[in-house]
């Protein structure tokens, strides 16, 4: 097991804080550090994507859980896969996908862990159909305070609990996964241009869940008339009769599983009219290069780059799911002092809330580097899980000078909590302790729990103590 003491940040790069990282190999190393724990405590820490610091944990004890990166076979019969948390779901997928099989659920990044992904209870664009990742959560084996490992079940307190519960519980080894089976591993997308934000709504439930995927790019640089305009894509999984007629011919089914599966298979090659990743972010480019007059430019081409309206094509799972990882940089030519990420979600029938939201972004004029909206359903049974039934707007803004958001994002606090809202906590690195508490009701019960089953406070981190989790 490797030790080193590091400075580690979220991946928006706004709160260094310093550590001891620890690199288990297994188990037992994950459960020596757990027990020789010092009095600032542990955390888990997946591939470090999480925008704040719910992986962070100053002075403390950090364990790096890529180093546990096994995948079993695939149960045929049951649909499930077992796999170590360290697992990342973008190697996960390209598994999976050449066997047949797909999460249920894939957020908007590949590049976070099984464990990561259990830890945020995430979210994907189909959640009206399917719900957050930890519904699709068999088992999981959990490493408490006293060093033991328990197996974990959905419909236990201590799983509600765990299911976004930022790592604050326990350290998840392991988790059973169902999957859901998939004829291609292509995904039939269609987009939209809508000319406001009542015209992005509108489309979103004109369109109900005929494709089950659903999301759109707002801009929100627009102002006036245009306030809220944005491109609306929507998708769902190809089958083979909307390939080509050419890639028909030669299209073979998805072999079964056979144990053990290999490291990294290849996605079959694609045929002709497949959307391609878009091309990196170049590296030389400096920090705090595009401010708000070329952001401005950049929405306006992407805007008119959209047509009205386009049939369906083809793309990849990873060029629709995660379209943004192709960009590992893509922030840092918007924003020197790192970015703030701001994810908030308005319940259905507080639509005007939403829009009061979208015009205090556009007045203050920041060049939101990422900005997403999407459409939710009914909530997990966890406590701190975000994703509910509403609109989820998220959005990324420059964190130093000339934006310094922090008066903007304090006001959105107030605009969204009070129609009953919320703000994802496994993204936030600013709410402050009392607004978490007013948007969390399930709060006081997460606490209690803790106190029983972690009465000394063996798991912590940066956020929890920031926001007294």
């Amino acid at each position: 097991m490797s030790v080193d003491t590091v400075s580690l940040t979220g991946r928006g790069r706004t709160a260094p804080t310093t550590a001891v990282r620890f690199r288990p190999g297994g188990d037992a190393e994950a459960a020596a550090v757990v027990r020789g724990r010092g009095p600032r405590g542990a955390i888990a820490r997946g591939l470090g994507r999480s925008p704040g610091d719910a992986a962070q944990n100053a002075g403390g004890s950090v364990l790096d859980m890529t180093g546990l990166d096994r995948i079993g076979s695939v149960d045929e019969a049951a649909g499930t896969v077992r796999c170590d948390a360290g697992v990342g779901l973008e190697r996960l997928l390209r598994v999976l996908l050449p066997l047949g099989w797909c999460l249920p659920v894939v957020p908007g990044t590949g590049r976070i862990t099984v464990g990561g992904a259990v830890a945020s209870d995430v979210h994907g664009r189909d959640h009206r159909v399917s719900g957050s990742f930890c519904r699709h959560v068999g088992a999981l084996d959990l490493l408490t305070a006293d060093g033991e490992v328990r197996t974990v079940l959905p419909g236990t307190a201590l799983f509600d609990a765990t299911a976004g519960g930022l790592g604050l519980t326990g350290v998840v080894l392991r988790a059973t996964l169902r999957l859901r089976r998939v004829a291609t591993p292509l995904m039939a997308v269609s987009t939209e241009r809508a000319r406001d934000l009542d015209d992005l709504l509108d489309r979103f439930t004109a369109g109900g869940d005929r494709a089950p995927y659903a999301s759109a790019w707002i801009d929100l640089l627009a102002r006036g008339g245009a306030t809220g305009r944005g491109v609306l894509t929507r998708g769902e999984h190809a089958r083979p009769d909307m390939l080509p007629a050419h890639a028909r011919r030669t299209w073979r089914a998805p072999r079964p599983a056979l144990p053990p599966l290999p490291a990294l298979p290849a996605l079959p090659a694609l045929p002709a009219r497949v959307s391609a990743l878009p091309a990196a972010v170049p590296a030389f480019l400096p920090g705090g290069l595009l401010g708000r007059a070329p952001a401005s430019v950049l929405n306006e081409l992407r805007y008119r780059g959209a047509v009205l309206s386009r049939g369906v094509e083809l793309r990849s799972v990873p060029a629709f799911f995660h379209a943004a990882d192709a960009l590992p940089d893509w922030s840092r030519p918007y924003a020197r002092g790192g970015f703030v990420r701001y994810q908030c979600l308005v319940p259905y029938g507080q639509e005007e809330a939403l829009h009061r939201v979208v015009r205090r972004i556009s007045a203050q004029r920041s060049p939101a580097v990422r900005a997403v909206l999407q459409r939710l359903g009914a909530p997990g049974p966890g406590p701190l899980s975000f994703a509910a039934a509403g609109w989820t707007l998220a959005l990324d803004l420059p964190a130093g000078p000339p934006a310094h958001p922090a008066r903007l994002l304090d006001a959105l606090d107030e605009e969204v909590a009070a129609v009953g809202g919320r703000v994802c906590l496994a993204e936030d690195s600013r709410m402050r302790p009392e607004t978490a508490a007013a948007m969390y009701p399930g709060l006081e019960t997460f606490r209690a729990l803790r106190a029983e089953l972690d009465p000394t406070e063996a798991f912590r981190s940066d956020l929890s103590r920031r926001l007294a989790l």
